[in-house]
């Protein structure tokens, strides 16, 4: 996988995502649809967020998750759809520039994710940005997809028609 497929790739998926965060109804961020669910604002805000993940996974060899003693990175909160839309921007331009200045030997070097100090997998870094990033926004998009469903939120177009914009 090189630079300019992945960016390919990369664009597409960010525009859907973007799509789908235009649309989060402020006044629901607090809605569940299940007690052990994320949060409507908790989800829409990580899908915002995903992308930066690019930059430790091309620059390192390894990053730990949940170091010792230092828990799990937080998320800020995010308010608005304009207050997500606009994470997600900032963070797929940084990772956008991150993938295009990543060399192809760079892409097939290791990187190994650590939870404490444990390793729980250790890919290609090109394998680490499609199914640890991008298929882990297309995951949670999806999920977006149906909070917003179940919200009686029209959903926006990602690839193609869908029941709530059949003609586009």
């Amino acid at each position: 996988m090189s630079a300019q497929g992945t960016l390919m790739a990369f664009d597409h998926i960010v525009a859907g995502c973007r799509a789908m965060l235009e649309v989060v109804p402020e006044d629901s961020l607090g809605w569940r649809p299940h007690e052990k669910s994320w949060t409507l604002g908790e989800l829409a805000t990580h899908i915002a967020m995903i992308p930066n993940w690019t930059m430790p996974t091309l620059t390192m060899s390894e990053f730990d998750i949940d170091p010792e003693g230092g828990g799990p990175p937080q998320n800020p909160v995010l308010g608005s759809a304009a207050e997500l839309v606009a994470a997600l921007d900032q963070s797929a331009a940084t990772a956008r520039a991150s993938i295009e200045s990543t060399s192809d030997e760079t892409f097939a070097s290791t990187w190994t994710m650590l939870v404490g100090g444990e390793p729980r997998f250790t890919m290609p870094k090109a394998v680490v940005l499609r199914s640890f990033i991008l298929d882990h926004l297309i995951h949670h998009r999806a999920q977006l997809g149906v909070y917003l469903r179940l919200l009686d939120v029209p959903v926006p177009q990602v690839f193609g028609p869908t029941a709530d914009f059949p003609d586009m």
